[in-house]
């Protein structure tokens, strides 16, 4: 049960992070000071009765997770994670949002302790608190007593609820009935331009009713209210929690109360005056009183005793089940084998087949050496190939398996990844086609920026998938994902190139990998007799060296059109050409090897051609001004892909035609 905190110091307790929040946007003069007030009431009653945390052991497995979905409202969570003593300095707060803080404008993850995930963007933390509930469930039924308690606590506003991502991913967390996920919906009514009645209308209640979620309506400043809504949802079971809280932003000033303007500017040093005088507030800016302090500490002794419980608990789970305590540790370190390239090159399919369907063998091999690798599909598991065979999959009750049904929900899928990747222990896998990699693009990105391995699956990764046309043939995705900073791009060319692919995806710790696998059947490969398949792993390497010589002419090509310049180098070569191929795997690995390296790969004063089934212009500026440039840089057809390989000038010969033209 809460504790009962001395009323007047409670009171106190939410002034102060009303003040703090006025204070910090007012001396950056920039922010969102209103929401915080608004939610001060809601923040405290979850911090100090219910949320179970340590600041002394801030990744304690058992841990409660905290979610601000809207994260402009971010002086509310700093205030808190300062209160609560975890490390983040009251002068931290004075340095709002600016250069070097470890307060930034929106929350960030890996910047800030305490903060659970990196939110902004509206909606997504709705989907990664969904995708926290999910993990916990998923280790809970791998694990049982460690994480028997663990709950999700998650704070939303009118336009996190406008963002299709949180429609998409509470869908999913009705669907699979996460009762361990409670999420306050703060109804302001309030956004940027004014009242929310200018865009929106609909009964959110009932939306998240319709998703199976249990929905109640409450007062947000009303303490007696917050607490029973979070007892009547912590018991609940089989379904999670909506708490619809009527709230006013910037709750407690004269003048700025219920104003749009108080949405996302400084309330200025009249009207904050005023505001505190309205409190009974007589201390110094960026002051916390000394009876806000104590009560803080008696939630840590509270926090303390509930943590020396549960490793007391713990501690008798590891004695009674050894061998199960050491597939835990195993899993949260998301264990690797230090030798898996080597395992994965032994158990490589030996037909030519289609790199989805590679992949897919290979990941069965994954599967049993990676026990944290689980994810799934947006409704594409027949096409993407992404099911782990022998395993079933995850359904509301049944936590076990390994495979995930996302439903056409990609920007969801997303999100709810970017979730379980940051609960830690699991490696989530997302996949559909890479075309549809433009639906989730907002959450791929926020992996990056949240350095989480994450592996997102693109299968059908050209114009080459055929008669579906246009609206289906990916043409500027493969470099529009090469552009997100911290994502490697892999595009493997056969089967040596997909255990790479794997390989690379599963040792990078800090950033997500995106992989472009092939619909149709790709040649394997005919690399030099001395080839060490470790050259691969660097990202751009030689498949095939020049006859007689140093190269007077490069090929570079990736993925599924490595086999077009294998072939245009034997007939150029035979034509009196000295022609190196290089593979194009991941130009994100290749950047990151040594200078001598990547000058020895593609000397300059060669000439070079790139092949790529996408737009060609940006390989111009990794290649030179004076380098050939095959692509598509326009719109795909719908075709048989023979014929569109024909009209797109993708065929060996055509290849071959236009290097020739180009070299006279």
């Amino acid at each position: 049960m809460p504790r009962d905190y001395d009323p007047k110091a409670a009171l106190l307790s939410i002034n102060t992070i009303k003040t703090l929040a006025m204070d910090a946007v007012q001396k950056a003069n920039s922010g969102h000071p209103g929401t915080p007030m608004g939610l001060a009431e809601i923040a405290f009653e979850i911090w100090t009765g219910y949320l179970r945390y340590d600041p002394k052991d801030p990744h304690w497995i058992g841990r409660d997770r905290f979610v601000l979905s809207n994260g402009h409202a971010s002086m509310l969570l700093y205030s808190m994670l300062h209160l609560a003593g975890f490390d983040l300095p009251l002068k931290e707060l004075e340095n709002f949002r600016q250069w070097d803080s470890k307060t930034p404008g929106h929350p960030e993850s890996h910047l800030t302790v305490g903060v659970e995930t990196t939110t902004g963007p509206l909606g997504q933390g709705v989907g990664n608190a969904v995708g926290f509930a999910l993990a916990a469930k998923l280790h809970q039924a791998r694990f049982g007593e460690p994480f028997n308690d663990v709950r999700v606590y998650a704070i939303a506003g009118d336009g996190d609820l406008m963002e299709g991502v949180s429609g998409e991913a509470s869908s999913i967390a009705g669907h699979l009935g996460l009762d361990n996920l409670i999420l306050f919906y703060d109804d302001n009514k309030i956004t940027i331009e004014g009242e929310t009645s200018l865009a929106y209308s609909e009964d959110a209640g009932k939306r998240y009713e319709a998703y199976g979620w249990f929905v109640q309506h409450i007062d947000g400043h009303d303490r007696a209210q917050i607490r029973a809504a979070i007892d009547r949802a912590r018991a609940e079971k089989g379904r999670p929690s909506f708490i619809v809280a009527r709230t006013h932003i910037a709750n407690g000033a004269p003048n700025a109360h219920d104003t749009a303007e108080a949405h996302g500017a400084p309330l200025g040093e009249e009207e904050i005056a005023a505001t505190k005088k309205g409190l009974g507030w007589d201390y110094p800016k960026f002051t916390v009183p000394e009876e806000v302090r104590a009560l803080f500490a008696q939630r840590a002794t509270d926090n303390t005793a509930e943590h020396q419980a549960w490793n007391t608990r713990y501690d008798a789970w590891r004695k009674a089940n050894d061998a199960l305590a050491k597939q835990l540790d195993a899993f949260l370190a998301k264990e690797v084998p230090a030798d898996l390239y080597e395992q994965l090159l032994k158990a490589l399919p030996e037909k030519e087949d289609a790199t989805r369907n590679i992949s897919n063998a290979i990941q069965q091999t994954v599967a049993k050496l990676v026990p944290s690798l689980i994810g799934g599909s947006a409704d594409l598991a027949p096409s993407t190939k992404t099911l782990i065979k022998g395993s079933a999959g995850v359904a509301k009750g049944q936590f076990e398996g390994r495979n995930m049904h996302f439903g056409i929900r990609e920007h969801g899928m997303g999100s709810v990844c970017n979730g379980m990747a940051l609960f830690g222990g699991i490696i989530p896998y997302g996949a559909t086609f890479l075309i549809f990699s433009d639906y989730m693009r907002p959450s791929v990105r926020l992996s990056a920026l949240m350095e989480q391995q994450a592996l997102w699956i693109y299968t059908h990764d050209s114009v080459m998938l055929g008669e579906d046309g246009p609206t289906h043939q990916p043409i500027e995705q493969n470099f529009a994902l090469r552009l997100i900073p911290n994502l490697f791009f892999v595009r493997p060319a056969d089967a040596l190139e997909t255990a790479a692919a794997w390989t690379l995806a599963l040792q990078r710790r800090h950033g997500p990998t995106a992989f472009a696998l092939s619909r149709q059947k790709l040649p394997k490969i005919a690399r030099d007799a001395n080839f060490d398949p470790k050259n691969v792993l660097r990202g751009l390497y030689t498949a095939q060296e020049a006859s007689g010589g140093k190269p007077d002419l490069i090929l570079v090509a990736s993925g599924s059109e490595l086999h077009l310049a294998t072939g245009a180098r034997e007939r150029l070569e035979k034509a009196g050409r000295k022609v190196r191929v290089v593979s194009a795997f991941c130009l994100e690995q290749f950047h990151a090897q040594d200078a001598a390296y990547r000058e020895a790969l593609l000397p300059r004063g060669v000439k070079k051609v790139s092949i790529e089934a996408g737009r060609s212009e940006p390989w111009r500026a990794i290649l030179g001004d004076d380098s050939l440039n095959l692509g598509i840089d326009r719109f795909g057809a719908s075709a048989p892909d023979k014929v569109l390989a024909e009209k797109f000038g993708l065929t060996v010969d055509a290849v071959t035609k236009s290097v020739e033209g180009w070299l006279k």
